[in-house]
């Protein structure tokens, strides 16, 4: 799996969906594994004890279900592969743990859970996700068009 992981970066666009997006950083919490190094950064496990939602509810760990997902423009504007989707859209996630990449310019979207996280990264011919576009009605294969089109 690393050789094929490595030849798709190095030669081809890739798209990383859920852990398929953690495995592209340098290192994760989750049983202390070093990951490929693609992107710099780590992933890191929530910890949201004691925290209210908005509702007055807990945060749950793991996080299942629909949040919002906000373009990040830390290099001037979105990424290409959000094309025409909203700002602000809705996807659906299931995790525990967020990427926390070492570079500001390698997010590519935003979300809110108890705190601020990346939750799409971005580096060169590389786009990646936390939330599962699959499981995420028209913006989610929206997205999937979009990079199906892509050409970086």
């Amino acid at each position: 799996m690393f050789d094929a992981v490595m030849h798709a970066a190095a030669h081809k666009p890739l798209m990383g969906v859920c852990v398929g997006m953690q495995m592209l950083l340098d290192h994760s919490e989750e049983l202390n594994t070093p990951c490929l190094g693609l992107i710099p950064g780590e992933v890191v496990k929530f910890d949201l004890t004691g925290q209210m939602q908005p509702d007055g509810s807990r945060y749950k760990v793991p996080q299942m279900g629909w949040n919002q997902v906000w373009q990040d423009t830390a290099n001037g504007n979105p990424h290409p592969v959000w094309g025409d989707v909203p700002d602000g859209s809705y996807f659906y996630f299931v995790h525990s743990y967020y990427t926390r990449p070492s570079d500001a310019r390698h997010s590519a979207g935003l979300t809110d859970y108890g705190q601020r996280f990346s939750s799409a990264i971005a580096r060169d011919n590389i786009f990646a996700t936390q939330f599962h576009p699959e499981k995420s009605s028209e913006h989610g294969l929206a997205l999937y068009r979009n990079f199906l089109h892509w050409n970086p």
